[in-house]
């Protein structure tokens, strides 16, 4: 029995499927808007892969949340912020979206790709930046509260929930760093 075919909306805001990831699934959707490919550099994200030790053989769980628009299984992330420097943009996307404060390290753990589709409806490859939070603090209160579910996992139930390979790759692989930090996840002084 055959894959199942994924067919690319560039109209669709909110995809009524779960967009696939899959490779090759992802190759035929970048196929299908070549100018962006050639465009020259894709739009920049910023990621917090935040996490906490726990007394178990796998030693920590990671943070997920949902995304806002299709429920999918994501990490806190967003575009860069004015005056903020990458891993403190990744610091302010963990609080606002999760309420998570921690020990933010300056430097990426990895990065991935992934489509997103953008309010204009149209269809664009993401680089994202991913940083390292451990956590030190998790308020009830912050401004997305109710907006995402969140959930601790290990980092291989997380790759099993996340769709962007390169994604899943990088949960999989996740050792934390303890080289150099910066103390405030929100990325205040």
């Amino acid at each position: 029995m055959g894959k199942p075919q994924v067919r690319l909306n560039l109209m669709a805001k909110k995809p009524r499927k779960r967009q696939s990831q899959e490779p090759r699934a992802l190759l035929r959707q970048l196929a299908a808007v070549p100018h962006r490919l050639f465009a020259g550099s894709f739009p920049q994200q910023y990621a917090a892969l935040c996490f906490r030790d726990i007394r178990e053989p796998s030693g920590i769980k990671v943070l997920l949340i949902t995304s806002r628009d299709s429920g999918r299984w994501i990490i806190p992330k967003g575009w860069p912020i004015e005056g903020k420097k990458p891993f403190e943009t990744a610091a302010t996307e963990a609080w606002e979206e999760a309420g998570i404060r921690g020990e933010v390290k300056k430097q990426p753990v990895g990065r991935y790709t992934y489509l997103k589709v953008l309010d204009s409806q149209e269809l664009v490859p993401c680089m994202v930046d991913v940083f390292q939070i451990r956590m030190v603090e998790k308020k009830k209160d912050f401004k997305e509260k109710g907006q995402r579910k969140l959930e601790w996992v290990s980092p291989e139930e997380a790759a099993r929930r996340v769709s962007e390979p390169e994604l899943r790759t990088l949960l999989l692989g996740f050792k934390p760093r303890k080289e150099s930090k910066h103390k405030d996840a929100r990325g205040a002084g």
